[in-house]
């Protein structure tokens, strides 16, 4: 019997995703959860074969941006859960970042359920899966051009946040906020801030 946590911020395809998976017949969901922080507790309460994860999830007290950068802290909750993330977003940024951080399968939300529940058993098995047409996307764009400082300044600048408030955000002065940023613009070939931060968004680097 292969046991699994997801974890999604949307009750809904939670509970559809449960409701799927326990009519067959090797696998059993132990436990959901809706944010960062529920993560981590129910995969160390349940210690699950698989951990589905999404990407856009509250932190929920855990200090952290999504479900990717809680990835490190899930696994050091329970070492042998091996993690899909399940998004809606298909970004290619997304994948390498959720690969390097310990992920072994990465699917879209759209994938056919038989498609998921064979993603489930391979991985529970030792293999990895990814969705194919992510992974060419990935290797053809490359890894993140900016630094994790510049990935920060830039995320913190949407809604067109002032320098003053990106600066009180991350923590940082505000000529180092506008070194960070002018780089940043320069990396992605954009014409402003703006611009470079839908580039880095689509791209799944911040």
């Amino acid at each position: 019997m292969t046991g699994i946590v997801i974890a999604d911020d949307q009750t809904l395809i939670r509970s559809a995703l449960a409701t799927m998976l326990d009519l067959e017949a090797d696998l059993s969901v132990l436990g959901q959860a809706g944010d960062c922080a529920g993560t981590v507790a129910a995969v160390e309460e349940h210690r699950p074969d698989v951990l589905l994860l999404d990407v856009q999830m509250p932190d929920g007290g855990l200090g952290v941006d999504d479900g990717l950068d809680a990835l490190p802290q899930i696994l050091r909750a329970s070492p042998a859960t091996r993690v899909i993330v399940l998004t809606t977003f298909g970004r290619p940024g997304y994948l390498r970042r959720a690969l390097e951080s310990g992920a072994v399968g990465f699917l879209v939300k759209d994938t056919p359920v038989d498609r998921l529940i064979e993603a489930i058993r391979r991985v529970a098995q030792g293999l990895r899966v990814v969705d194919p047409e992510l992974a060419a996307a990935s290797l053809s764009i490359g890894a993140s051009p900016l630094s994790a400082k510049e990935a920060l300044v830039l995320a913190a600048s949407a809604g067109g946040a002032s320098t003053e408030e990106i600066a009180a955000t991350v923590f940082l002065s505000e000529g180092t906020v506008r070194n960070y940023l002018s780089s940043a613009i320069g990396k992605l070939g954009a014409r402003n801030r703006a611009e470079a931060l839908r580039t880095a968004t689509e791209n799944g680097w911040v």
